[in-house]
Parts: C-alpha cells; structure tokens; sequence
C-alpha cells in the first residue's frame, strides 16, 4: 500500500484523508505536532528519510482569519514558513507535494468566479500568510498542485453547519450576513480530489475545487436549518450589520472548469453534499 505524509491530519480535511486512503489503496501517516515539527527543516528532513513515501499532504494551516489581525506572525510560520520547508525537503526527495490553500487570495472584488491565474490581492493578514505560502510551494518544489478551496464544512471540528445547527437550537431568530458568496463545500470531497491528485501523474499548478453552485451565508443557513428540520427563521444582514476584525472577500466563488479540463475531476452540487453532512450530524445526535 503507497504511503502518503499528510500533515495536519486533526482538520477537517485531514480527517476525512485518513478516514478516505484506505479505498484509494493509501496508508496515511498524520504525524501530530509533538511528532513533527513543521517548523523545522531537520526534523522534516528526518520524517521524510524514515519510510518511502509516495506524496505529501499539507493540509496544516492557521485558519483563524480575525485572529489572524493580531497574529499575523504566527499566520506566517503556520502557513507561509512551514509550507516552504516541506516543499524544499519534499523536492530533494522527488516527492509531489499537495498543498490546500484558500479564495482569501482574492480581493473578492471580480464580478464572476475566480479562475486560477486572477490576481492575486488578500485583504487580511491570513489570505497574506496563505499567498506567501502559495509562492513558496511553487518557488520550493515544481511537482506540486496547490489546491485552492472554500467555505469548507464536515462532521467533524468547527464549521458552519454545526454553529447553524446550534444556533438554530438555542435562538429564537439568527441573523445572516447575505452580501457575502461563495461555494460551500464538503470536506469529504475536497479529500477524495486530493487522493485522486495524488494517484495520478498530470499536470503541477494551482487549480480550484469546492463544491458546484453558489449560496450566501444566509442561504446557506436556511438549507441548513430547512435540511435539519429546525423552523428557527434566518434574517439577512449585510456585512457592514455584522462588523469583524478581518475582511472578508464578498465573492469567494472559484471556478473549476481547469481542474475538470485537465484531471476530469466535476465537483457535485453543494446542496447535496452540505445535505450529506447535515443527515451525518442529525444522525449522530440522535
């Protein structure tokens, strides 16, 4: 069985890799932090010289955007330092690196969706930190795809569904910011395009993958709440109702028409797959 590194493997994404590689004939390894240190050459360097491994993961990241304001040093080595670091040793050692990234690269300005080689123009210190990582990935190792992706919800960790789902429980009324759209994807499908990525020896670059269709946060919540069987109403707001430390872009839809063009990869509907992860988390509450 190929064995693939996959770091940060306590995420959502990193959680639905390992439990998705044994079906694409992979054994995931996802050292904790206390195994490796992303931080350090020497010890990446020693990681990847103790198996054969087949590719690299980096799904490690610092996703706390408005944290992110009064940190952005910490955004940087996170997602900007180590990422350089595993490329490097990653490409010493004629491995292919996967790497998730994120639309806080863009502005959110465009009118249509975002294609893979727009500018590039973050609006906080996270989509800076992401971006600076994007380069060094690129700059590090040229057998690489950067994976850009968005609005990311699962089972597992914190997302937006749960806090719907929470929320829709304890409050008589939410109010939604509505001026802000994106692509709501599942974290289950975002692992299976990097396993199926990781299987194939196509084209290196930066491509886009979230989940088909387009929602604003406040549709979002409403199929959430209409899917769970919650008749808590939505109110829609505008960004500026609902004030945070960091911007956020107010179009984060991507295109994938490049990942499909060059891995035949088609994203399904969102609605079907926040559906699936709705049923999982009613399920298990019962």
């Amino acid at each position: 069985m190929k064995r693939l590194l996959v770091t940060g493997g306590t995420g959502q994404v990193g959680t639905e890799l390992r439990l998705r590689a044994g079906r694409h004939g992979f054994e995931v390894v996802a050292p904790s932090r206390a195994e490796l240190d992303l931080g350090s050459t020497c010890a990446i360097e020693r990681f990847l010289d103790d198996h054969p491994w087949h590719a690299v993961i980096n799904c490690a990241a610092y996703t706390a955007v408005d944290k992110a304001e009064s940190e952005p040093d910490l955004a940087e080595a996170v997602n900007a330092v180590g990422p350089d670091i595993i490329a490097r040793a990653a490409a010493k050692r004629a491995m292919r690196l996967l790497h998730v990234s994120t639309d806080y690269v863009f502005d959110g300005s465009k009118a249509d969706p975002y294609v893979e080689d727009d500018p590039i123009a973050p609006l906080g210190a996270y989509g800076v930190s992401k971006e600076a990582g994007e380069r060094a990935v690129r700059q590090g190792n040229a057998d690489h795809v950067i994976l850009r992706t968005a609005w990311v919800i699962s089972p597992h960790g914190h997302n937006f569904v749960k806090t719907m789902l929470r929320l829709g429980r304890e409050r008589p009324l939410l109010r939604v910011v509505d001026d802000q759209r994106g692509c709501p994807t599942s974290a289950g499908d975002i692992a299976e395009t990097l396993l199926a990525l990781a299987n194939r020896t196509g084209p290196h670059g930066t491509y886009h993958f979230v989940n088909a269709g387009e929602a604003s946060w406040c549709e979002l919540a409403r199929f959430i709440l209409e899917r769970a069987g919650i008749d808590t109403p939505v109110e829609a707001i505008t960004t500026a109702d609902f004030p945070t430390p960091a911007r956020r872009p107010a179009n984060s839809r991507l295109s994938t028409a490049k990942l499909q063009r060059d891995y035949g990869i088609a994203p399904r509907p969102w609605q079907e797959a926040v559906g699936e992860v709705v049923d999982a988390l009613v399920k298990g509450e019962q």
